[in-house]
């Protein structure tokens, strides 16, 4: 859990300033539980120049509460909380200095954004919040105001979260709480998970990531997990002592998450994961008569792939299927071997390629146009789908064929530059896991759309 706040003060010497706004929001690392927002008297004049930077004035505190006053609230709504904040050394120094004023100790674990922003978003200019949300697209409202700057830095936060491949954030988490942690049962995970789409990590008592899962329904999968009986599953509930998670909303981007997750944190009990999904390939060959074939193989990294299955059942049946749906000869695949012509040639679903009737540049069209639909060589594109609510959408950049990232946008913010796009699309890595994911699932689901990179204008 974790508290985002944002104090604005009076400025004035080092440790004698005093709050004139507070905002804090509760996060649970995906929505806001809780929130509090008040105008705070400082019982003490306000510096010229932060009235002209904040709009507060002292006029406009006369009748605010004294800290004293909400210094209750506050402490519920931070308990069992990591505060996070944009410079985080800052405002935990004002609210530690206000605490101490009345005599109470005030000791929470910090994480500052500006520090994770610069770890996980190197690059950038500026890394100060207003410049650094605008580079990033993020809405922010009432700027240098304490509700604007942490409503901004929770967005940016959840930004973050998602970036963190190695999972340093929760991990940290964890550790940070580890006797509220260890008295967990398993019923008392599972009721506290969501059914929702996303992946899942599973920690020992030390914080670490001992398994990575996915799944369309998080709460059903822990379920299964921790009600097996079988080696496994019974050594993971015997290490288990926490489970957090990410929503991703689309199972395209749980996929792809759970797959470069497991190879940067290689968790214990993930061992099987870590090797390849896929044994066979779909490539192609022109034979000597001109014609373009389709064969299924076992995967050799020496060729370039149109697509790959997971095993050659699968394999089969998908071009039984593209020989029906694009009018293909079965001769001209690994389906039918024969110097003849081909049992579709005698029920007229063959045009007779297999026999040279068929012009081998018309019926090479058909092969390319399959290849061409199947296979995002060269292509640029963003492939777009469920986001994790109703106004959000997830986003996969395919760079001329290179798969480069993941990440998520606003509908209120449509993709309208480039350069925003690609600084919110956390990186992942071009493997063949990836680009198996990735043409597996365009082939037997569906996504939201696809764009072509050559409609997103550039600023």
């Amino acid at each position: 859990m974790y508290a985002i706040l944002d104090i604005e003060t009076t400025g004035g010497k080092y440790n004698e300033e005093g709050i004139t706004e507070i905002a804090i929001y509760r996060f649970d690392g995906h929505t806001v539980v809780d929130q509090f927002i008040s105008l705070i008297n400082p019982e003490r004049p306000i510096q010229a120049f932060v009235v002209g930077l904040t709009g507060i004035n002292n006029d406009m505190l006369r009748n605010a509460p004294k800290f004293y006053e909400v210094a209750k609230r506050i402490i519920e709504i931070t308990e069992g909380c990591i505060i996070v904040a944009h410079n985080a050394q800052f405002d935990y120094r004002i609210l530690s200095l206000e605490f101490d004023r009345l005599g109470y100790p005030f000791e929470q674990t910090t994480l500052c954004t500006v520090a994770l922003s610069q770890e996980l978003l190197p690059g950038h200019d500026s890394y100060s919040l207003g410049k650094l949300t605008k580079a990033l697209g993020i809405p922010m409202t009432d700027r240098h105001r304490a509700n604007g700057d942490a409503m901004a830095t929770v967005k940016l936060f959840k930004m973050l979260l998602a970036k963190d491949t190695e999972k340093k954030i929760i991990q940290a988490s964890v550790r940070a709480f580890p006797k509220k942690n260890i008295d967990k049962k398993l019923k008392d995970i599972i009721e506290s998970t969501p059914s929702v789409c996303g992946v899942y990590y599973m920690h020992d008592g030390n914080g670490t990531i001992i398994y990575i899962g996915k799944s369309k329904n998080i709460k059903k999968r822990l379920t299964q997990h921790f009600t097996s009986d079988n080696r496994k599953s019974k050594r993971i509930q015997d290490e288990v002592i926490a489970v957090t998670y990410e929503e991703t909303g689309s199972e395209l981007i749980a996929l792809l998450k759970e797959s470069e997750e497991i190879k940067v944190n290689t968790p214990k009990f993930n061992r099987a994961l870590r090797r390849r999904r896929y044994n066979i390939q779909l490539s192609q060959f022109v034979d000597e008569d001109g014609y373009i074939n389709l064969k299924t193989e076992k995967v050799d990294n020496r060729k370039r792939a149109i697509t790959t299955f997971s095993n050659m059942m699968s394999a089969k049946a998908h071009l039984d299927k593209i020989v029906d749906t694009y009018d293909l000869c079965t001769n001209k695949t690994s389906l039918q071997n024969g110097k003849s012509n081909c049992f579709n040639f005698t029920i007229k679903k063959c045009n007779g390629a297999c026999i040279n009737e068929e012009d081998a540049v018309m019926y090479n069209k058909r092969v390319q146009h399959f290849i061409d639909k199947n296979s995002y060589e060269n292509k640029s594109m963003l492939i777009i789908d469920r986001g994790r609510d109703v106004d959000e959408r997830s986003v996969i950049l395919i760079e001329d064929g290179v798969f480069r990232g993941i990440g998520f946008y606003n509908l209120n913010f449509q993709l309208n530059h480039l350069d925003i796009l690609k600084s919110i699309i956390t990186t992942m890595e071009d493997n063949r896991d990836a680009q198996h994911i990735i043409q597996s699932y365009l082939r037997t689901k569906k996504v939201y759309k696809t764009i072509p990179l050559s409609e997103i204008p550039s600023s």
